[in-house]
């Protein structure tokens, strides 16, 4: 799921708009971040390494991004060359693969390519270090400040202090257009203590939730997202909450809290606007993806499978439903490209039962302002479409098939779900077993693997962790060959959760009777 090459953005934002418009939505452009990634990843390919590397020299030139290129591309400090080669020396060697980009990963990682592990792939494509041109954006970085900062004591000198928010403003954005996410977070919080007007409060505390998840700082984010929806609590527009709402349902989902994330992104899908976070058809991809592993089965179905806004884009049964007009044409691609050798599935067994996927093409639809509109990515949602519909169904095979495709056509493309696609694709195989295995009794082992399209040994062996740390309620009986499920409503489960109350109780009583004791002693 990449997004698209950056488009040409001016390079100062629109100050004199009505203060209730939204402010400082251009910079920094996270597009620019799945760029970086796609080029770092092991996961992508040689052709998108490519494009991606011709989009960010682009942006980076056109932008003057001299602090982003240094923390990029420096020989021997960049994130993307951190094996300490030159251009010059790039050239002459493209031997095997070196390892780097390992995954230090976590919470505490502020790194734009921090969430990537794994090695450099040979033939990926390496930023080249140009000093002429870094020294050149960098004297002409200092040039527009200087002048900036000569704005600022104009104004101060000869009008007020709305002029000179303006100047201040200016130079926050500049900071976050060229990439230097030090001095932008601090020209926005100087800002922010000088400006009066909520909305452009919010505004600015969004612009640091997205320099924050344009290097990859989950701490930050969640301290500004807490800021923010303070601020929007306190009197914020509906624009601005709704904003918020995709704000947090997308940082959620990059802290694996898929739960709180799918009402806030589902919610977010009738009334997005904030296309300055990511483009339409990447929340589709999102809240789905959160739906489908969050859900129960009755919120699944309508709030996923049955839901109006994603029926549109992803596609139904009936095909009069899909919007023809926003399709570039009909997939030619067969429905869900496989990668089963993890799952050892037998495809011979298999019969697709989803409609021929359509390819997106959401130009217009739910587009912010004339200044924010980006083209949309074109995505074949057909993996997507196949996995909601057959998990609801019940056709496993063609869900464990879909569900491969989903791993590496979406959550291995994406730099917010790549560190998470491991733990995704577990707790979906999960949630197919928890829903074939509560309808029976006893299930034969062959029959279940037959249904998954996997193997006996591969069934047993997937499902012993998830038996061992009770989150199946089951046993397998390999010497009769069958899985007993123990319901939530057996005697035995019903006369363990009254033991385990009623020792609860016992253990409360006894703490009230010790502080009753206690206070009846102070009294004499």
């Amino acid at each position: 799921m990449n997004s698209p090459a950056p488009s040409t953005l001016p390079t100062s934002a629109s100050h004199t708009a009505n203060m209730g418009d939204p402010q400082y939505m251009k910079f920094p452009d996270l597009r620019l971040a799945q760029s970086v990634f796609t080029l770092a990843s092991p996961s992508t390919s040689s052709s998108a390494k490519q494009t991606s590397l011709t989009a960010l020299q682009d942006a980076i030139r056109e932008h003057k991004m001299a602090p982003l290129y240094h923390y990029l591309a420096h020989p021997q400090t960049g994130k993307l060359n951190a094996t300490g080669e030159s251009a010059s020396s790039q050239k002459a060697s493209s031997a095997a693969p070196v390892p780097s980009l390992r995954r230090t990963s976590s919470i505490n990682t502020t790194s734009i390519i921090g969430v990537l592990g794994g090695f450099k792939q040979t033939g990926g494509a390496d930023l080249p270090w140009d000093e002429k041109l870094y020294e050149s954006m960098k004297r002409e970085n200092e040039e527009e400040l200087a002048a900036i900062q000569k704005e600022e004591d104009e104004a101060a000198e000869r009008e007020g202090d709305t002029e000179v928010n303006t100047a201040r403003g200016k130079r926050a954005e500049l900071y976050a257009r060229i990439g230097d996410k030090e001095k932008a977070l601090e020209a926005f919080e100087k800002l922010l203590e000088k400006t009066g007007i909520l909305a452009s409060k919010i505004d600015i505390v969004l612009a640091i939730i997205r320099i924050a998840m344009f290097f990859d700082d989950k701490t930050l984010v969640k301290k500004s997202v807490e800021r923010c929806q303070a601020l929007v609590e306190s009197g914020g527009d509906w624009d601005r909450r709704n904003r918020l709402k995709a704000y947090q349902g997308l940082h959620l989902i990059t802290i694996r809290s898929h739960a709180a994330a799918a009402p806030l992104l589902l919610d977010s899908l009738s009334t997005f606007t904030a296309t300055e976070l990511c483009s339409y058809s990447n929340l589709v991809v999102y809240a789905v993806l959160a739906g489908s592993v969050a859900l129960p089965r009755r919120d699944f179905k309508s709030r996923v499978v049955d839901a109006p806004e994603i029926r549109a884009i992803v596609g139904s049964e009936d095909s009069n439903e899909r919007i023809a007009g926003l399709s570039g044409a009909v997939s030619s691609h067969p429905s869900a490209g496989t990668d089963t050798s993890a799952m050892d599935v037998d495809t011979t067994q298999a019969t697709s039962a989803t409609p021929k996927p359509a390819v997106v093409n959401l130009t217009t639809l739910n587009s912010g302002s004339g200044e924010q509109d980006k083209a949309e990515p074109e995505i074949d949602f057909s993996p997507l479409a196949q996995m909601i519909r057959s998990l609801y169904s019940g056709h496993y095979q063609n869900f464990f098939r879909s569900l491969s495709s989903v791993e590496t056509q979406f959550l291995a493309q994406d730099r917010y779900l790549y560190e998470h696609r491991r733990w995704y694709v577990k707790e979906m195989r999960l949630r197919a077993y928890a829903q074939l295995l509560q309808s029976y009794k006893v299930v034969g082992l062959e029959s279940m693997a037959q249904s998954f399209g996997v193997s006996v040994d591969w069934l047993d062996r997937d499902l012993a962790p998830f038996i061992a740390s009770n989150r199946l309620p089951c046993t397998i009986d390999r010497v009769k060959g069958v899985i007993e499920t123990q319901r939530a409503g057996d005697k035995n489960k019903q006369y363990t959760d009254v033991v385990k109350q009623g020792d609860q109780l016992i253990t409360k009583l006894q703490k009230y009777g010790q502080v009753v004791r206690l206070r009846g002693s102070e009294r004499t």
